[in-house]
């Protein structure tokens, strides 16, 4: 506690002198002149896309959360039917978007696509939920939802598992990345509802006792496509 205590201390008072670099800049420059920046704080997200898919791994890995990686939808399909069938799910929860529905026409079991009507019990009851996402920051493990890409936050947090489908082109190296094409894709019409889910849900409070599905899921796999 002493550690975090100082670190914290530290960084307030670097902040109040010295200027913070953006998350994604290693060092800026004026004029041609280098400007001392502070402490780049948060960890390096990579400079290309494979370096960024390593790191991702990585993240994903410290995160307790399952990395599935799939040449294309097809793939992506028999991956997810093969995870089902080894959970024995009866019963899963979809957004239906374009890159999702293939996936859940796979599935084994019931399938229900949850954007046309809301009922909280019969989400609660569902072994899973499958979604699109946003963006996926490798930076931060973080994935990146919103209430366009994921059908609202009910359906990221009420079933047991989430299984996200992606794109390797929506793996961005940080967070200040993600946000820029949030603002650009989205200008002043931005979703209702922006989350950023970083492995499964989990809690330390009792006891610093960490639990895993405390306040959402307890599962969350990555199908990461291409």
């Amino acid at each position: 506690m002493a550690d975090a205590r100082s670190d914290i201390l530290a960084r307030i008072r670097e902040a109040l002198q010295v200027k913070a670099p953006k998350p994604h800049f290693k060092s800026e420059e004026t004029q041609g002149q280098p400007v001392k920046v502070g402490k780049q704080w948060l960890p390096d997200g990579g400079e290309t896309t494979e370096a960024s898919l390593v790191i991702l791994a990585e993240q994903l890995a410290k995160l307790k959360a399952v990395l599935m990686r799939v040449p294309d939808e097809a793939a992506a399909g028999v991956a997810v039917a093969d995870l089902a069938r080894a959970k024995a799910w009866k019963q899963v929860a979809y957004h239906g978007a374009p890159l999702v529905r293939p996936v859940a026409a796979a599935l084994p079991c019931a399938a229900w696509e949850a954007d046309a009507s809301f009922e909280k019990q019969k989400l609660e009851g569902c072994d899973a939920a499958i979604t699109s996402c946003e963006a996926i920051v490798a930076q931060l493990g973080s994935i990146l939802v919103s209430s366009a890409s994921s059908g609202g936050r009910a359906l990221s947090i009420l079933p047991h598992v989430h299984v996200v489908v992606a794109r390797v082109d929506q793996v961005l190296p940080d967070l200040a990345t993600a946000i820029a094409q949030m603002e650009a894709k989205h200008g002043a019409q931005m979703p209702s509802m922006l989350s950023f889910i970083t492995g499964p849900s989990r809690t330390g409070d009792i006891e610093r006792i960490l639990v895993l599905g405390a306040h959402g899921p307890k599962e969350l796999y990555l199908v990461l496509v291409g």
